[in-house]
């Protein structure tokens, strides 16, 4: 399904896997020749692997230690936080209906010389829900004002952006709204190609086998929280094949977690 699988990086798959297995986040060293060799296995040459690492490490994502002759890695404070808000979305994306209430609308203007500011704003509000209704306004049908004003003081850019909580008018087609913010029948296609690749896997795999499926179920599933906006199901109904995903994602993520584990911590233990 190459128009419905998620673009996988190097970098990005580092984070899937530091997410998925590193623990405890805050303290936890992992060697650096273990993570090329978890990434030659889910497909990319060592050469990319130690490029995707360093990148990491520029980006302030990672720190680098030398212990001897051998390089291990650790998260910094900002991606365990980023870690930690990512859980809070992924994990209780389709776990609850809310009601119809407030809406957050942000709008920026940030300029060209914060572009890398600009992405990454882009970026957070697209995993917070938000959806793009014209250029520059974000439109997301929930209150996401301590989310939004803790991002813009983390990337230091209030003073380019404004924001208000309401309610959409009564005579106002939201329908036609979200189909313009967010890719609704898009979305549903993905969910439902997601129970189609996973839903008969098997549960009794080897470590590497359980690891490989895992790393690809995490990977996969990250993509949801800034497709999905969760909108209110008195609203617009909820496309028919999320609950199926959500069940399923949990459900396999939970049994596929001891083999992978080991497998995880075996292939980082120094040789």
């Amino acid at each position: 399904m190459p128009d419905t699988e998620p673009a996988r990086t190097p970098q990005e798959l580092v984070m899937t896997l530091l997410g998925s297995y590193v623990r405890p986040r805050e303290s936890r060293r992992v060697w650096s020749g273990g993570l090329v060799a978890l990434l030659h296995e889910l497909g990319f040459s060592d050469g990319a692997a130690r490029i995707a690492l360093t990148r990491l490490v520029r980006r302030g994502l990672l720190s680098r230690h030398r212990e001897g002759r051998l390089v291990h890695y650790s998260l910094t404070p900002r991606t365990v936080a980023l870690l930690d808000d990512g859980d809070r979305r992924i994990f209780g994306l389709g776990r609850r209906d809310e009601p119809a209430g407030t809406w957050t609308v942000l709008w920026q203007n940030i300029p060209e010389t914060r572009r890398t500011s600009r992405e990454r704003l882009v970026r957070r509000l697209r995993f917070l829900g938000f959806g793009p209704v014209q250029d520059g306004t974000w439109l997301a049908p929930h209150d996401r004002e301590a989310e939004v004003l803790a991002l813009l003081s983390e990337l230091e850019v209030a003073e380019h952006a404004g924001l208000m909580l309401g309610t959409p008018s009564a005579a106002l087609d939201v329908r036609q709204l979200a189909g313009r913010a967010w890719d609704l029948d898009g979305l549903s296609a993905r969910y439902a190609a997601f129970v189609a690749e996973f839903g008969d896997c098997p549960k009794d795999l080897s470590d590497p086998e359980a690891f490989a499926v895992r790393t690809r179920l995490v990977h996969t599933y990250r993509e949801f929280p800034s497709l999905d906006p969760e909108l209110p199901s008195g609203l617009i109904p909820a496309p028919q094949t999320r609950a199926a995903a959500v069940k399923l994602f949990h459900d396999l993520y939970s049994a596929l977690a001891p083999p992978a584990q080991r497998h995880f911590d075996r292939t980082l233990s120094p040789r």
